[in-house]
């Protein structure tokens, strides 16, 4: 609703005083009228003296003007406040160089902004979240001084649930059901180790997850943990629950408790397309016919390229054909190698440790190269691999007493994965 001006307000007030003058007239001039044949009393003029009636006076209270948007591409916070009704005087201020640099990174295009302010643009609040430390930031106006300082966010996790259905990709899938894009990506990391989700979906896949998300005052600032999910992927369903083992570490594992924490990623690319598979192919340089070791990830210039499993750097820098390089080591029997790249995450060297999904680099077109992708490959005792289709490790089952614990614990989330597939099925037929 939008708050009514003080003028507004005062002529609503004038008419209201008015209509209570006109009724103490109307009281005061109202004769009775006596019926038939009844003995009229003497007349007799009666002057009395009425008070002036007290008239009720709003007083502005200053309740501000709240307005709420996303920082757009470009723009300053100074020039974002201007548009949300900031005086432009105080607004300059926001851009001095102590609070350009608190809020350096945390002002990026799509951040929500909050602005109080008066009727006249003067600036009670302007706040905005930084969601990865979990830090609210609020500037105020002191004595005509724009001041800044912050605070711990006062979180409210919630646990959420939502399905659907693929008809081209799973982000599509996941936009059609209103879920966040990080959603996405963690379901494929999830069930990494059973679906490919550069080939492997078809028209039709399900899928149902349990996740939680952060609120700020009402306000969704964050997706948290996935907490259950099921992939319905070619018929076969896949399933997935968070246990937290005695250490505190966390981990995926499905119904019948085998770890979805394979020893290796599928793929270093969130979503790619296969550009070349692992074969005998036409060199796209030299032209001739040569095996290729490995597989091509077509993919934007600057991708991130992650690690596919914890490991130590073996090698980083140029080599030949390969462009910028990087082979990373993991254990004495795997190594993973990452060609063509734009550059590498920084400060990372050679015989740096690395964990599973770190991001080590971005894709290029270095070396022999036609266009930006990124060349993969993955070797066991240093023999060439299919990385699309080759046999991937995974960690320890559970077993025994730990595995009864597991299912007792997951059960009710079973009954909710269970009933969000029987409403989606009511639904469809």
């Amino acid at each position: 609703m939008k708050k009514l001006r003080e003028s507004d307000l005062r002529k609503r007030w004038r008419l209201i005083a008015a209509a209570a003058i006109s009724t103490l007239g109307m009281a005061a001039a109202i004769a009775v009228v006596p019926g038939q044949g009844q003995n009229l009393p003497p007349k007799e003029t009666i002057l009395t003296s009425l008070s002036s009636p007290k008239i009720a006076v709003l007083v502005d209270d200053e309740r501000p003007y709240i307005r709420q948007d996303k920082v757009r591409s470009g723009e300053s916070l100074g020039s974002a406040l201007r548009r949300l009704g900031v005086l432009s005087t105080l607004a300059h201020q926001a851009n001095r160089t102590d609070i350009r640099q608190a809020l350096a990174g945390k002002l990026q295009p799509g951040t929500v902004l909050t602005v109080a302010t008066s009727a006249e643009g003067g600036l009670h609040s302007a706040s905005l979240t930084d969601s990865t430390t979990d830090r609210l930031f609020i500037l105020e106006e002191h004595d005509g001084k724009l001041e800044l300082r912050s605070e711990n966010l006062n979180l409210d996790t919630r646990v959420q649930m939502q399905g659907g259905i693929v008809q081209s990709s799973l982000f599509a899938a996941m936009d059609n059901a209103g879920l966040p894009d990080a959603i996405a990506e963690k379901l494929a990391e999830i069930f990494g180790d059973d679906i490919n989700f550069h080939s492997d979906l078809i028209k039709g896949d399900r899928f149902s997850v349990i996740y939680e998300v952060a609120y700020h005052q009402g306000r969704a600032i964050r997706t948290g943990r996935i907490l259950a999910a099921e992939f319905i992927n070619r018929g076969q369903k896949h399933t997935a629950y968070l246990h937290t083992h005695p250490d505190g570490r966390e981990e995926y594992y499905n119904r019948e408790g085998r770890s979805h924490a394979q020893g290796f990623l599928r793929s270093p690319l969130e979503f790619s397309r296969v550009s070349s598979g692992f074969s005998l192919r036409q060199h796209p340089v030299f032209g001739n016919w040569r095996e290729h070791k490995g597989v091509d990830y077509a993919a934007p210039h600057g991708t991130a390229v992650k690690a596919t499993s914890d490991g130590t750097v073996e090698f980083i820098g140029q080599r030949n054909g390969y462009g910028n390089f990087v082979i990373l080591r993991h254990g004495d029997k795997y190594t993973t190698a990452y060609g063509h790249l734009s550059g590498y995450a920084g400060g990372l060297k050679t015989g740096d440790r690395v964990r599973q999904g770190q991001v080590i680099a971005y894709v290029g077109s270095t070396g022999w190269s036609t266009g930006p992708h990124l060349h993969y490959e993955f070797r066991i005792d240093g023999i060439h691999q299919n990385p699309l289709t080759v046999a991937l490790p995974n960690n320890n089952p559970l077993s025994g007493i730990h595995l009864q614990r597991f299912r007792l614990e997951v059960a009710a989330l079973e009954r909710q994965l269970a009933h969000l597939e029987s409403s989606r099925n009511a639904f469809l037929d």
